[in-house]
């Protein structure tokens, strides 16, 4: 077993990503994918539950989600969102503790209108593991990654993986999902030939490439089926 081989921040976003396909999934299975054990996954899924991520299950039985884990309609756009973020990332950075808190009770606020249930700061693994830094790395790319969707239009992306391995990928952007301070971009990979789901705030750089693209079956958004180990979800967003 292994452990303490990931960051715990990690360990949660590939659980996500494993349960993001609305099966069943038995945390000895889980425990047995991510090389740690079946306690620490009981931990994590504990964690999740208090955080108001939409699990169902039981120790013993499995874990599943059932509803969709995007960026809803909200009075604000996307972009206004992601401005707020910004600004909350920075502040939360900050030395002054008054600032601090007020950035965590603004994000608070804002989690709140989500569909994602909010709890108390003490449970929320939003602020716990997923600090704002690593959200901040994320914002660089988000206009260009927002207009190749919009044009169909493919990119050279460097991304960087979770054990520090760089790689670089011809892909099409097609989709992209808000986590809780944390964006995904969901691709067809023209390096790989399948779907890849990247980590946004582990993109090294993000180059617009002359030539667009036009939906073809099989790589499609509506063709991509969720499945963490086929689709490299698990150790990092990216298979080798």
């Amino acid at each position: 077993m292994k452990d303490l081989s990931m960051r715990r921040t990690d360990r949660l976003f590939e659980i996500i990503q494993i349960l993001r396909d609305g099966k069943l999934h038995r945390a000895q299975d889980i425990a047995a994918r991510l090389e740690v054990s079946t306690r620490t996954i009981y931990r994590d899924m504990d964690t999740l539950v208090a955080s108001g991520v939409p699990v169902e299950g039981e120790r013993g039985v499995g874990y599943l989600v059932r509803e969709a884990i995007t960026l809803p309609p909200l009075t604000l756009t996307p972009s206004e969102l992601e401005a707020l973020n910004l600004g909350m990332a920075i502040v939360a950075e900050a030395a002054d503790p008054e600032l601090k808190a007020a950035a965590e009770s603004l994000a608070t606020k804002v989690d709140a209108v989500l569909p994602i249930e909010t709890v108390t700061e003490a449970d929320a693994w939003k602020f716990a593991v997923y600090p704002f830094a690593d959200a901040a790395r994320g914002f660089t790319w988000m206009p260009t990654l927002r207009a190749a969707i919009k044009a169909r239009q493919k990119l050279a992306l460097r991304y960087r993986r979770i054990d520090e391995t760089l790689t670089e990928r011809v892909i099409r952007p097609l989709h992209m999902e808000y986590w809780g301070r944390v964006w995904t971009l969901t691709a067809w990979c023209e390096t790989r030939g399948d779907f890849r789901v990247f980590r946004v705030d582990l993109i090294e750089s993000a180059e617009p490439l002359p030539e667009l693209f036009v939906d073809e079956p099989g790589k499609r958004l509506q063709d991509y089926e969720p499945d963490a180990e086929k689709h490299g979800a698990s150790r990092g967003g990216a298979a080798p």
